[in-house]
């Protein structure tokens, strides 16, 4: 036992002394917890001194769905691994990758069949807004003109990663990126939709805001994105389908390409297979990743139709114009295989709907505290947001003597679970979200008397 809180001791004084970790400076940075094992939701975690095990409420950011050490991810993993782990996705093919096209394929709605596998959520927009703009290049080569149509539209409050092309379409002010503005493309940016129950008048406003900027921009504009009905980094925001249905009326309207980032939303999240579907409506283009692996490797993918490529392809340039050296990395392609193997059997829909109730059910009395400001679940997404910025060092310390591993953000005390967490899981995981908030209100209320 020493020996091992040696070991562990010397891992994070090594870390904290070497190792640069995701927003996180590197001088007076808050201390690490190191991860022992992970095994189903929980995690076991050591600060150097204690052991903890702790319910992930993060999924791992989002991602982890079918749990830890899964024995069907697992076997997929090892099995491909006997085989090759990685070859070049240029002139060359496997059937690892072809198994994930077609799960994503037999996935997603018509006609969404033609399939770019790439790293990460952040690639898989960056492919995204090239593929959109390339189809205004041979849209514009056909007709003979010259390319004016090259900016993106995209909504105030929104994430799209940290690459400097999906930079320049997060939230320019309130986003997380303010300071690269002088070296990132400018976009167009429309109002924050309102709330997913928006009444018919706050939905009305905001169309004709918004197309008052569209109209005003429409021969700049090559496409629009959207987390559709989602915003998640931008506040776990629920939005009204029908300001959804409204955008992908306008594409269609001025020939604009709609693009849905479902990185976060796709594959159960919101309570549909993939968000869109609460407009009934279906994007030119749709980014997945995160949950697409279940967690378990880096890799993403961009749909868009046949008939979207094949315009692509006779276009200048005549291919889509990216190629990732991992395309198509045979280890995450077969996992991603088998993750959504899982996903095809439709057991996530009673899960999430299981997550909802139970946080639905545990965290709305907090809306009669002094200092909660909105309490929202959607989908197996839940969220606690309060009148002051939370304090990130004092949150994690009580999440994790409640055995809870939470990662709140700016204002928010928040979950997406993994989507096996039975109700006693999440009723642990909401009591550590109630200890949160309450200290944080608790000490805010002290600072200011």
């Amino acid at each position: 036992a020493f020996l091992a809180v040696s070991l562990e001791q010397h891992l994070l004084e090594y870390d904290r002394r070497h190792v640069w970790h995701p927003y996180a400076p590197t001088v007076g940075a808050d201390p690490m917890l190191a991860v022992t094992a992970a095994d189903g939701v929980r995690l076991q975690l050591h600060d150097g001194e204690h052991r903890y095990e702790v319910i992930d409420g993060m999924a791992s950011w989002w991602c982890q769905i079918h749990g830890y050490r899964n024995p069907v991810l697992d076997e997929a993993v090892s099995r491909q691994s006997s085989q090759f782990s990685h070859v070049m996705f240029g002139g060359l093919t496997h059937q690892a990758a072809v198994d994930a096209v077609k799960a994503l394929v037999d996935l997603a709605p018509e006609p969404l069949d033609r399939v770019f596998l790439a790293d990460s959520g952040s690639v898989g927009v960056e492919v995204s807004l090239k593929l959109a703009r390339q189809v205004q290049i041979a849209r514009t080569a056909a007709r003979g003109g010259t390319l004016t149509r090259t900016r993106i539209a995209a909504l105030r409050g929104a994430y799209h990663g940290d690459t400097l092309g999906a930079m320049s379409v997060c939230d320019p002010v309130g986003g997380m990126h303010a300071m690269f503005s002088d070296s990132i493309p400018r976009q167009l940016f429309l109002p924050r939709p309102p709330s997913f129950d928006a009444d018919v008048d706050a939905v009305e406003t905001w169309c004709d805001q918004t197309d008052d900027i569209v109209d005003a921009h429409r021969d700049e504009l090559a496409g629009i994105i959207v987390e559709p009905i989602l915003q998640g980094a931008g506040g776990m925001w629920p939005w009204s389908p029908a300001c959804l249905k409204h955008l992908r009326q306008r594409a269609d309207d001025l020939d604009l390409v709609l693009i849905a980032d479902e990185v976060a939303t796709g594959f159960g999240r919101t309570g549909k297979l993939f968000a869109c579907e609460w407009a009934d409506i279906v994007p030119d283009i749709m980014v997945v990743g995160k949950s697409m692996t279940g967690g378990y490797m880096t890799q993403s993918a961009v749909l868009c139709s046949d008939e979207l490529a094949t315009e692509v392809s006779r276009g200048p340039g005549g291919s889509l114009m990216h190629g990732p050296t991992f395309m198509g990395n045979p280890l995450a392609s077969a996992v991603t295989a088998a993750s959504l193997g899982i996903v095809a059997q439709g057991g996530w829909q009673d899960d999430v709907a299981r997550i909802n109730e139970v946080m639905s059910r545990e965290l709305t009395p907090l809306r009669d505290l002094d200092g909660v400001t909105d309490v929202r679940v959607f989908g197996a997404i839940a969220a606690v947001q309060v009148d002051s910025p939370i304090a990130m060092r004092r949150a994690t310390r009580t999440a994790v003597e409640n055995q809870v591993w939470l990662r709140p953000f700016r204002d928010l005390v928040y979950a997406m679970p993994p989507y096996i967490c039975t109700e006693d899981d999440l009723v642990g995981m909401a009591a550590g979200m109630r200890a949160v908030v309450t200290d944080q209100l608790t000490h805010t209320s002290l600072e200011e008397s």
